[in-house]
């Protein structure tokens, strides 16, 4: 999915900002969303460091300008830090684990303190760089690559992690580490290619370098070329007679002792003064035989423990309704197609329309094959698209709780779908003349065909009978539904669309009222068009425009365009042009004139730069937020009777408007139950638990649901293959009938397991998990 490039400036009105409201900008930015960033730089500091969200959602940060100290301080893991030209002193200060690429030289204590992550320099770097590193063993060691020399005291009190000299056009082609190097190092390594004069040979030694090592040498000295992009120098720089290898010595060189065997150690040290016959020998029972080297039991320093079904799988926790989809592919597996099919109607009202064909599949974004692996997701469609051939689903009865739901798009849809079938009534209110909002009246049948959508609808309408459309509320009317019913939804969605007041704004036909005519089949466009917004719905505007006569097809934006997917592919299809940046000036009658004074012919200009919400019967105890409604995590007003989900509350996806109907009927029906409303805890599985060796990494496509049901690992829902059974040298995991909704679990002989891993190492779905077990008494 494309990203928007999220741009802040170093300064303001002409001066400096200071560096503290800048990283305040930048924080703020990320919070709200930003994943990629432009800073214009001007000598602020620490640019690029705390972005804790890296982590879980990637951060890139491009730095332009001039950069002041500690770029990419306290950088986190996921945090990556491109700066296009030299750097101050200290990047990459305190750096836990951001990726830092310098495009020039730095200056002085360049990775002081670096924990983990990489930084890449493209020249040479000051004094005292690369000290007092560290390594914690359960992390990826910190790495510092050089393409130049280094300055004086380099690697001091260095503790671990790899730094690469590389001496090419060094500033000190004599001595490339510089003086006296190496001091008080205690951990790490050291690779340089050219003349060095000494080091703290108290503290290191130069050793060769052997084929394992050198392997690893190359192999990452072609990523650290392509991040700085030298790629042209790999061959001279991978001479393997030119390069040097120090490292740090080990206690026991320093104080030129050999290491003492356990063994040695017990009998005479131990044993000899204080266990068997010394100070301590007659008060202790203890087994001082020795742990044999496989063990058993409580001996075990690791367990396997069978998680099945305790976290959620990376599709299901990416698909905003919550959809199980491995659950789905584990009925296809078990010849369950039509249930399989069913499964997804208690999720949503539109599965063919949306999971089908509407959606950008965020599930087979999050796919584990792709994610981790670069292997074709899990094509959903294939299931999607059978959907609507499924018939309503069985309805509890009554309670005779009544449900007012304003809006009859997919948000309201969904959120009376899931009421009704709680046992609840639904009552849906709608200003349009049929139900299904943009769905129906709007979005392309190019999109989705509309014998899909018809079909989606009217399974609608046999679940919520009680629709009245054509039904425009005011302010008092909408205080009357409060009072008559036990809750009232809004979900009336972004109807009005955005223009920009420019001069000739009247000219201007809005892209959702063109969508709509041309459903109806009353569009009326010249041959050339301009769309003014480049995102997915402008893709569809000029799609549709081409079906209807537009011939010359120009889209423009303020930066480059966010469309993707489907919709960016059809519209480049029909010859459409991106532009980019244009600021509008003035609609004239000859077409959009920019800011530059450069003018777009068009006999057609359409905007499409998003809808807002239409909110006006809402009365005053109803707080909004530029024009959204303000709702707690529950989607609950400011009025307790009241909740708002979907475009009106913020914009989205469909999936999300659906997925917000499914939480708001949640909390309605805990609500009507005395319950309090409680959310889904689970977390999602750790991608690195699954295994993917048995899956064929040439299918990039696939034919059809059982092709799909078979290559889906199954993350976090045990498939039953029996490979943990097989693989398992002790015949340890045995499968135990359940009379559950699983069936089964799998439990281990603590006698005759050995804690070998293999279960978890060889498990798909990644159900196994080695842990500590408890503290022996």
């Amino acid at each position: 999915m494309a990203k928007r490039i999220h741009r802040i400036s170093g300064a303001e009105n002409g001066r400096r900002v200071e560096s503290r409201l800048l990283e305040k900008r930048i924080q703020d930015a990320v919070r709200k969303g930003a994943r990629k960033l432009e800073i214009e730089a001007m000598g602020q500091h620490g640019i690029g460091g705390r972005l804790w969200i890296s982590k879980e959602e990637p951060v890139s940060v491009t730095i332009t300008g001039s950069p002041g100290q500690r770029i990419g301080s306290k950088g986190f893991p996921g945090t990556s830090i491109e700066v296009m030209g030299p750097a101050s002193d200290d990047v990459g200060w305190l750096n836990a684990g951001a990726e830092i690429t310098i495009h020039g030289n730095a200056s002085n204590g360049a990775c002081n303190a670096m924990a983990q992550g990489k930084v890449f320099i493209a020249g040479n770097i000051g004094s005292r760089g690369m000290t007092m590193t560290k390594t914690n063993p359960r992390f990826e060691p910190p790495e510092l690559w050089v393409l130049g020399s280094v300055g004086d005291y380099f690697a001091e009190f260095m503790a671990g992690g790899t730094a690469v000299v590389c001496g090419h056009e060094a500033q000190n082609p004599k001595n490339v580490l510089g003086y006296r190097p190496c001091v008080g190092m205690v951990g790490g390594r050291i690779f340089v290619r050219g003349p060095i004069d000494g080091f703290s040979q108290p503290d290191a030694l130069m050793e060769p370098i052997d084929d394992e090592t050198w392997a690893w040498l190359t192999a990452n000295i072609q990523n650290y070329l392509r991040k700085i992009k030298r790629t042209r120098l790999l061959k001279r720089l991978t001479r393997r007679e030119e390069w040097q290898l120090i490292r740090a010595k080990t206690p026991f060189e320093k104080k030129g002792r050999t290491r003492r065997s356990m063994h040695d150690f017990r009998a005479n040290v131990w044993d000899r003064e204080l266990g068997m016959g010394g100070m301590i020998g007659d008060l202790t029972s203890l087994d001082r035989s020795p742990i044999p080297l496989i063990v058993h039991g409580d001996l075990r320093r690791r367990v396997p423990v069978w998680e099945n079904r305790k976290y959620m799988a990376p599709c299901q926790s990416s698909c905003p309704t919550g959809m199980p989809v491995q659950k789905r592919w584990q009925l296809v597996r078990d010849g369950l197609t039509d249930e399989a099919v069913d499964l997804a109607l208690a999720y949503t009202p539109f599965p063919a329309t949306v999971c089908g064909y509407l959606c950008p599949n965020l599930c087979m974004e999050g796919c584990t094959r792709s994610t981790q692996q670069g292997m074709a997701a899990v094509d959903i469609t294939k299931l999607g698209r059978e959907g609507h051939k499924s018939g309503p689903p069985k309805l509890p009865e009554l309670s005779g709780k009544r449900v007012a739901v304003i809006g009859g798009g997919p948000a309201g849809i969904s959120v009376a779908w899931q009421i009704r079938m709680k046992g609840h009534e639904a009552v849906v209110f709608d200003m349009a003349e049929t139900l299904g909002g943009k769905i129906a009246s709007a979005i392309p049948s190019s999109r989705v065909p509309k014998e899909v959508v018809e079909a989606e609808v009217e399974r609608v309408a046999k679940v919520l009978p009680h629709v009245h459309l054509q039904q425009e509320l005011k302010r008092g009317e909408f205080e009357e539904l409060r009072d008559e019913y036990d809750y009232v939804v809004i979900a009336t969605g972004a109807q009005k669309p955005r223009v920009i007041p420019v001069p000739g704004h009247e000219r201007i036909y809005p892209a959702l009222t063109f969508l709509k005519d041309a459903k109806r089949g009353r569009a009326k466009i010249g041959k050339k068009l301009v769309i003014i917004g480049a995102g997915n719905v402008g893709c569809d505007v000029a799609t549709v425009a081409a079906s209807v006569g537009a011939e010359d097809i120009t889209l423009i934006d303020i930066q480059e365009p966010a469309s993707f997917g489907k919709e960016r592919k059809e519209a480049e299809a029909v010859g459409a042009r991106f532009k980019w940046p244009c600021f509008t000036k003035e609609i004239t009658e000859k077409g959009v004139l920019l800011q530059s004074g450069e003018l777009l012919e068009a006999d057609t200009v359409i905007m499409s730069i998003g809808d807002a919400p239409d909110i006006e019967f809402l009365p005053d105890n109803i707080a909004l937020d530029r024009g959204h409604v303000v709702v707690n995590d529950d989607y609950q007003t400011t009025d307790s009777k009241v909740f708002a989900i979907g475009d009106v509350v913020r914009p989205g996806l469909l999936t999300h408007a659906i997925g917000h109907g499914r939480r708001a009927a949640e909390v309605i029906d805990d609500l009507f139950n005395g319950r309090r409303p409680q959310s889904d805890t689970a977390e999602m599985i750790d991608y690195t638990r699954m295994t993917l060796e048995y899956f064929d990494p040439r299918v990039i496509e696939f034919s059809d649901m059982n092709q799909c049901g078979a290559e889906c690992s199954s993350c976090g829902s045990c498939r039953d293959c029996h490979i943990c059974d097989t693989v398992c040298p002790q015949n340890a995991i045995s499968r135990i009938e359940k009379d559950n909704e699983v069936g089964f679990e799998r439990v281990v002989d603590p006698d005759k397991c050995i804690a070998c891993g293999f279960c978890a190492d060889s498990c798909p779905c990644g159900i196994w998990d080695m842990k500590a077990p408890a503290p022996m008494e």
